[in-house]
């Protein structure tokens, strides 16, 4: 019986292509592929695209492939032992022995790797290889192997493409680690005002009832806010937990998505290191693949899914088509306002003097320097700011308690 699957693949020039096609099953799929000149990325079948109520949606509660962290070591070593001699089969059969033999993950990557080593002993090449494990690596890995198989460099392909990866996790880590002590000190700020007017603020109410005197309305706003989330707190924690599902069902919507990535690069402070961020991305992206002998068009295609900002990859995605026709890169991205002018300035001085690919890894150092400054400055401001507002809302609490209690003290006398 036939079944109808959705796949992505690369053609031979790199490009990226998705499209759908029939078969029985997941192998005469791929074959029929590769029989048609296309290097399959990913095939799935359409049963397996959830939809809820026109809203893709999809999850996973087990992992498959290996994570960003264990391809980067994986390609780090390979680059070592390739760069000190050692033919790939080896390499990987030396990677595959050292391995732990015990826990998930180390399982997996086993796993991976025989797959991979028993696909190149069947006379594939690496780059092709890699290609039945989408799950594990994406068309950027796949399209830099096999950029240095073709020129015979694979040890400099995999030790680019090692720093390419290492430097993304060094940049996403500065990233989570700056954003760790606000987000913590929110969440120690928001429980302590419930904690108040949850657990505190009621030990005071039947002392209020008890003297029957007109409470101050600082006190009956503070009174009415404990009794709304006594009643409706639990809802109110669904309700917030339901909308960050809805939201990220409809940040899967192209059209949603894009205006949400336009919104959150025009806002104060966090637009100008979403610019940054994006820039960053793009140029060591695109310088890398550049270096490593990759088509400009090919790179500017691979570049516009990790950008992570769906106006940024559109405004590539323009640019390469006006390159496409000899226009240049620089400007149709100047054009399109969404980029630092540092970062077209530098890609312009390499249009000119036919350096692009270096002077974009110089632009994506600079911007990530500027990514690491963005968020000093960020995390410098949120924290006395979030402070200040919840310090001034738990004093506003107990200010209207002592409202109340001075109150009582005044009837009493």
């Amino acid at each position: 019986m036939s079944t109808t699957w959705h796949y992505r693949a690369l053609t031979a020039d790199g490009q990226l292509q998705r499209g759908q096609a029939e078969g029985p099953d997941e192998a005469h799929v791929v074959a029929d592929l590769r029989r048609n000149g296309l290097t399959p990325v990913r095939v799935m079948p359409q049963s397996d695209r959830g939809r809820l109520a026109g809203l893709q949606v999809s999850f996973s509660l087990r992992r498959t492939g290996l994570r960003r962290a264990q391809v980067t070591d994986i390609t780090r070593e390979l680059a070592l032992m390739l760069g000190a001699g050692l033919d790939l089969d080896r390499a990987l059969r030396f990677l595959i022995e050292t391995l732990p033999e015990t826990g998930r993950a180390g399982l997996r990557a086993r796993g991976v790797l025989v797959e991979l080593r028993d696909a190149m002993r069947n006379g594939g090449s690496f780059a092709s290889a890699l290609s039945t494990r989408a799950d594990s690596f994406t068309p950027l890995y796949i399209n830099l192997v096999k950029a240095g198989e073709a020129g015979g460099a694979l040890g400099e392909a995999l030790d680019r493409l090692a720093t390419l990866m290492e430097r993304e996790r060094k940049l996403t880590t500065a990233i989570q680690s700056a954003l760790i002590y606000p987000a913590i000190l929110v969440v120690a700020s928001i429980g302590s005002v419930v904690l108040l007017l949850t657990g505190v603020l009621p030990q005071f109410v039947p002392l209020f009832a008890e003297a029957g005197a007109q409470l101050p309305f600082l006190t009956r706003c503070v009174i009415a806010a404990g009794d709304f989330l006594t009643r409706w707190g639990l809802v109110l924690l669904l309700g917030c937990v339901a909308a960050i599902f809805v939201l990220r069902a409809l940040l899967a919507q192209p059209a949603f998505r894009l205006r949400f990535d336009q919104t959150l690069l025009r806002l104060p402070v966090v637009g100008a290191l979403s610019r940054n961020i994006m820039a960053a991305r793009l140029t060591r992206t695109l310088g890398t693949l550049l270096q490593n002998g990759v088509s400009l068009l090919s790179a500017l295609k691979i570049s516009e899914d990790v950008i992570g900002n769906r106006a940024g990859a559109q405004a590539v995605a323009e640019a390469a088509l006006v390159a496409r026709e000899g226009g240049g890169l620089s400007r149709p991205l100047e054009s399109a306002g969404l980029f630092p002018p540092r970062a077209i300035h530098l890609m312009r001085l390499g249009e000119e003097t036919a350096q692009l690919g270096p002077l974009c890894l110089r632009a994506a150092e600079l911007h990530e320097d500027a990514v690491r400054v963005g968020l000093q400055r960020m995390v410098a401001l949120l924290v006395p700011a979030i402070t200040v507002v919840m310090g001034a809302v738990v004093a506003g609490i107990v200010s209207a308690l002592l409202l109340a209690m001075l109150g009582l003290n005044d009837l009493a006398h």
